[in-house]
């Protein structure tokens, strides 16, 4: 009881730091509370935000010597505290995991993107995810003028060349740059995006409590989105917690706008129907 206590409080925490229309958060703070949502043991995360901070003043100390530029960022990331991509072992779950990723200096590039998030706002340069395919990166805007920055190959500055390449090694030679590959994400899509990483690799190893446990954060941080609900009331209903999977489910069919297709709504209610005829 009082471990499930404690893990209700650390999902509160989550869930309080990304309340709000979820545009920009304390992206740092709310990895780290995911990092300590994930861990069966109390985390002291002073240690990762005194690290961070340093990673911080030393930014600000290289632009005042030097100017702002999206090069000082990765002078002092990727080159001073040694950050990089994690090529070698890149579906490590730890990759997937701020605190983790902090400890051993590598990692996904969304979790990379968090820190360079971090770090950028923290010198008061305007910084946002872009939904790129295929590979995260960043755009940083420092004194009107905007640069796309690749956390995951040491905080490059990448030009269209550089991009369209990117693209093409995931949808194929004759793909082009479109306008759409450069809107920004969300803060909380990029958490989200970050906490995906750890369900779809447990999944794909059957671990199905692990991924509704994953789904739990994901709901944390995005509580209305109709497809994890609608997810979760279904490996709730595979783990065979019935009532886990009744709420989830009900609270699909309950948001405003009906949870999106009307064909999904309509399966989950009879998936509804049959569980709580289950419980009779």
């Amino acid at each position: 009881m009082a471990d499930d206590r404690a893990l209700e409080a650390r999902l509160d925490r989550l869930r309080d730091l990304c309340a709000g229309d979820g545009r920009q958060l304390d992206v740092l703070e709310a990895g780290l509370a995911l990092s300590a949502a994930r861990s069966e043991e109390t985390l002291d995360l002073v240690p990762f935000r005194q690290h961070a901070a340093a990673m911080v003043s030393d930014l600000a100390d290289l632009v005042r010597r030097r100017g702002a530029s999206p090069e000082a960022l990765a002078e002092i990331i990727a080159r001073s505290y040694a950050y990089r991509g994690d090529a070698e072992s890149y579906d490590d779950l730890q990759n997937a995991d701020l605190v983790r990723v902090m400890e051993r200096r590598k990692g996904l590039p969304v979790a990379l993107s968090i820190l360079y998030l971090h770090v950028a706002r923290a010198q008061g340069w305007v910084a946002e995810g872009l939904g790129f395919p295929g590979h995260f990166l960043i755009r940083i805007g420092i004194d009107g003028a905007r640069h796309v920055v690749d956390p995951f190959h040491d905080g490059v500055v990448r030009d269209a060349a550089d991009l369209r390449d990117l693209l093409r090694k995931v949808l194929g030679q004759e793909a082009e740059l479109q306008p759409q590959y450069f809107d920004p994400v969300s803060d909380r899509d990029v958490l989200l995006r970050l906490e995906n990483n750890i369900r779809l690799r447990l999944a794909r190893k059957a671990d199905w409590q692990g991924a509704a446990q994953s789904l739990e954060r994901m709901l944390a941080i995005a509580p209305d989105r109709p497809e994890l609900l609608f997810e979760a009331g279904q490996l709730h209903a595979r783990l065979d917690k019935r009532r886990a999977a009744i709420a989830a489910f009900q609270r699909f069919l309950d948001l405003e706008g009906g949870g999106g297709d009307p064909a999904l709504r309509q399966h989950a209610t009879a998936l509804l129907q049959e569980l709580r005829r289950g419980l009779n």
